[in-house]
């Protein structure tokens, strides 16, 4: 039996587990609250506890991480979301702490291909992709019933699609990217704005869901702006469905809210919309997948 042992390092946790790979089934799992100090010495010795239990029982590492993984190194389009981990050679670190075949990709790349397997026994789907609505926005692209990496690993990065030439300036560099527009913390921010008073994405969200008027108002700009990113994608890539997930994505209300917009638009620029089944370990199981379908090809 062939067993992965696949890391997901998120901004919150980090999170291993034995795969095997045969049935895609997780064998055991343990997670552990990401360093906040963004040190990386203090990341490394936290991945080297987590993961050394697991070592022996493992062939090979799949990681699914947060981030742009360019040939084995940990970065960012904005940098602010790595602070002291920007450039990070995560795969070399891994190797060097499991010393077992190591291999990287992006969590929301991971997450589209586990959610692709899912969907495909039952739909005849060629081109997928996969939005998380979050703290931030990420995505990932099925093309042709290939999962789509790129060669620098920016593929699917649609956070930093701009939906607004006007709006805030992102971290990136761009202004109105949809991450500063429609994500969690753009909810948050926004409502801390017009409310006066500090808000998380979170709490502006419960406002909207007890009836709050300004508050439905800016989750609906955020669905809007969702929306009309699809249709856009759609038209570009000949999308057969995209799967909605993330806290946001899948919060009470917010994926009807995207179909509403989409709609609104002529039939070319409406996918079928589906909501994410696959829960906290996609970016896991994906990875798991994933990089064992490589191996045996």
């Amino acid at each position: 039996m062939s067993v992965c042992l696949a890391v997901d390092i998120g901004g919150t946790k980090i999170a291993a587990a034995l795969v095997d790979c045969e049935t895609n089934h997780i064998i055991e799992r343990c997670q552990i609250a990401t360093p906040q100090s963004q040190q990386p010495a203090i990341l490394s010795a936290a991945l080297a506890s987590l993961l050394r239990p697991f070592i022996n029982q493992a062939n090979f590492v799949a990681i699914a991480s947060t981030g742009i993984i360019d040939n084995g190194i940990l970065t960012a389009l904005n940098p602010d979301n790595l602070g002291g981990l920007n450039k990070f050679e995560l795969v070399d670190e891994i190797q060097c702490i499991t010393q077992l075949p190591t291999y990287a990709m992006n969590d929301a790349q991971a997450a589209a291909w586990y959610e692709y397997i899912s969907l495909t026994p039952n739909n005849n789907i060629n081109n997928m992709l996969f939005i998380t609505v979050s703290t931030g926005i990420g995505g990932g692209l099925v093309l042709n019933q290939q999962l789509q990496t790129g060669a620098r690993g920016i593929s699917g990065h649609i956070g930093h699609t701009v939906v607004n030439a006007n709006g805030p300036m992102c971290g990136c560099g761009r202004q109105g990217c949809i991450e500063k527009v429609a994500s969690g913390t753009a909810i948050g921010e926004i409502g801390s704005l017009l409310f006066d008073c500090l808000y998380s994405g979170q709490e502006v969200y419960q406002l909207a869901l007890e009836g709050n008027n300004d508050a439905l108002n800016i989750i609906h700009s955020s669905a809007a702006a969702v929306a009309e990113l699809i249709a856009n994608l759609t038209i570009t890539l000949d999308l057969d469905s995209v799967v909605i997930g993330g806290s946001v994505g899948l919060a009470p209300n917010y994926c009807h809210y995207i179909q509403q917009y989409l709609n609104q638009k002529p039939a070319l620029y409406r996918p079928y919309i589906i909501l994410a089944q696959s829960g906290a370990d996609a970016g896991l199981l994906g990875a798991a997948s994933w990089f064992a379908q490589q191996q045996s090809h």
